[in-house]
């Protein structure tokens, strides 16, 4: 039986598990997510200096095609402080992605010019988080480890993916310029320091999806609240419906992956996005 179709397979047997017995994350109460730990723009995306011009990605991602992973192929490494059961999380996440997507995760062999190293945080910081896009070189996707404390970053394999997602060039849902036809962001609810954090990136700029509320990419209810659990930051303009998710990509998820790297195009398209309909997340 053709290799890629077992990959699938086992992926859509996951990803209807997690439907079914609701297992993995969902955000409606976490006190200290790990996203919002590091402390970085939107929380858990790190930035170089010239990233500030290029936020666009996530809108247009052709106008800067310099951020996208060549050949749709992404090399990693892991970092051997991981556990065993941490590096298989790892590899699970990557290999639901590259089941789905026509991106191809490959184990770095020492060669490739870029590549993403996953690692723990150094000192005494923490949480998940990634730079989006291919910024060149060694490009580090931050996971922090397991404690007595908390899963942190390996509580479900869709944290991982959100990070991973990032690093391929795919940014937060609510970011979207359309996001206020969709969700209310309660200001007055918010830390003030944090508010920076749901701006738009920019207010142009069209989509071939319509918004997701169950993105793997989108923020939780209660993100950066003054008082968590009790005055949320977010809520759908839909009745209740629900936001976010950290348990595998979505539908739509799949679908923008595939189009951003020109897979809906063509013979593949046919392909991609059966698999894509096929999650219904």
């Amino acid at each position: 039986m053709n290799t890629l179709f077992l990959l699938v397979l086992v992926t859509l047997i996951q990803v209807y598990a997690f439907k079914i017995d609701f297992e993995g994350e969902d955000l409606d109460f976490d006190e200290d997510d790990p996203e919002t730990v590091p402390n970085l723009f939107q929380g858990d995306i790190a930035m170089k200096k010239d990233d500030m011009a290029m936020l666009k990605i996530g809108i247009n991602p052709m106008k800067y095609p310099q951020k996208l992973w060549e050949n749709r192929t992404v090399p990693f490494t892991i970092s051997r402080e991981y556990s065993f059961d941490e590096r298989a999380l790892i590899d699970r996440s990557l290999t639901a992605l590259s089941s789905l997507t026509c991106l191809n995760f490959k184990e770095y062999s020492g060669a490739e010019e870029n590549f993403i190293h996953f690692k723990p945080p150094e000192g005494k910081s923490g949480g998940c988080w990634s730079f989006v896009g291919k910024t060149g070189g060694e490009q580090i996707v931050t996971l922090q480890k397991a404690d007595k404390q908390s899963a942190h970053c390996f509580s479900s394999e869709g944290r991982i993916i959100h990070e991973v997602l990032h690093a391929v060039g795919i940014y937060h849902e609510q970011s979207r310029p359309d996001r206020d036809k969709f969700i209310k962001i309660h200001w007055d609810n918010i830390i003030p320091k944090y508010k920076k954090n749901f701006k738009l990136i920019t207010s142009k700029g069209k989509h071939s999806f319509e918004y997701d509320y169950n993105s793997v990419m989108h923020y939780g209810f209660f993100y950066f609240s003054k008082e968590k659990g009790k005055k949320p930051t977010i809520t759908p303009i839909k009745p209740k419906t629900r936001i976010g998710q950290r348990r595998t990509i979505s539908k739509i998820d799949c679908l923008k992956i595939n189009e951003l790297y020109g897979c809906l195009k063509g013979r593949e398209a046919r392909k991609y996005r059966s698999f894509c309909s096929l999650l219904a997340l």
